[in-house]
């Protein structure tokens, strides 16, 4: 009986030591747990983000804005509820930020000379081309719409409010930036997108796999985004865009957005290009005037 005994404490025992060394610093189970907490860190934010951008959405409206299931999105926003980061709507299957989310922000500090000098000439030329217009800055691998005069306008789908985000190459506005801004951050920029996974990210490496795309943009001087996918109605609106600079560097970038439908590429170039640019460069006087 003894015998007995001290086999199975001993095969127990291996399993334990087997199973700590499996887990163990640097092995693939450890690496793997390490990826998975991760993933849900992602998940999280994106679930966050999906929320946040949408003000008052539904459960499908967030699994189909963060691209995930609907189990798992089910179970974010029960633990985004439990950490009071969003609310249910009362009477109505929707759910929405609360004002804690704002804390997320604290920490964040930034020019705000862009916006504020922007705005007036950004609210001009909507009056003068009555389409919408939307000013947005690099965060990361994406773009995020700082300022915009959908609100001003009929000829909109949406309304897009600062903190949207589009990714970096998969719209007009980042391809602009990218292609104007110095060696140094365009390499960075790329070096990270080739770390992330999504299939926005794996376009933007297809597409900057030579500098041919973003060369033509230098010589043009504006770029563009036809029926974008990553917008708010997706294929339904194109865009173009031109560089915003401050002191001789890209501080941003300027883009006018149509319907699809009504206006095609080629006419969009001739009619708003040559405003968009006149725009961009009053916007950079003013603002280095500002500076002095």
């Amino acid at each position: 009986m003894e015998a007995v005994k001290t086999a199975t404490t001993k095969a127990a025992a291996g399993k334990a030591a087997a199973g700590k060394a499996a887990a163990a610093p640097g092995s693939a189970t450890a690496g793997a747990e390490r990826d998975g907490n991760v993933r849900a860190i992602s998940r999280g934010l994106a679930v966050l983000q999906a929320v946040n951008r949408g003000g008052s959405v539904t459960m499908m409206e967030i699994c189909r804005t963060a691209q995930i299931p609907y189990p798992t999105a089910c179970r974010i926003v029960q633990t985004l509820m439990d950490e009071g980061m969003i609310e249910r709507e009362p009477a109505r299957k929707r759910y929405r930020p609360t004002a804690l989310v704002r804390t997320l922000s604290f920490g964040f500090q930034e020019d705000g000379n862009l916006v504020a000098v922007a705005r007036p000439h950004i609210v001009a030329l909507t009056k003068k081309l009555a389409w919408p217009v939307s000013i947005t800055t690099r965060v990361g691998p994406v773009m995020m719409v700082r300022d915009s005069t959908h609100q001003l306008t009929s000829l909109t789908l949406h309304n897009y409010v600062p903190g949207f985000t589009l990714p970096i190459i998969e719209c007009s506005t980042g391809k602009a930036y990218l292609a104007f801004c110095d060696e140094a951050e365009r390499r960075g920029v790329l070096q990270g997108l080739r770390q992330l996974d999504g299939p926005a990210e794996r376009m933007a490496v297809l597409l900057t796999s030579n500098e041919r795309m973003l060369a033509d943009i230098r010589t043009r001087g504006f770029a563009t985004q036809a029926r974008s996918a990553y917008t708010a109605t997706p294929g339904k609106t194109s865009s173009i865009a031109v560089p915003l600079f401050q002191n001789d560097r890209v501080a941003g970038a300027l883009a006018l957005i149509f319907f699809a439908s009504a206006v095609s590429m080629a006419e969009a170039e001739t009619r708003f290009v040559a405003a968009l640019q006149e725009t961009a460069r009053a916007i950079a006087v003013d603002l280095g005037a500002r500076a002095t």
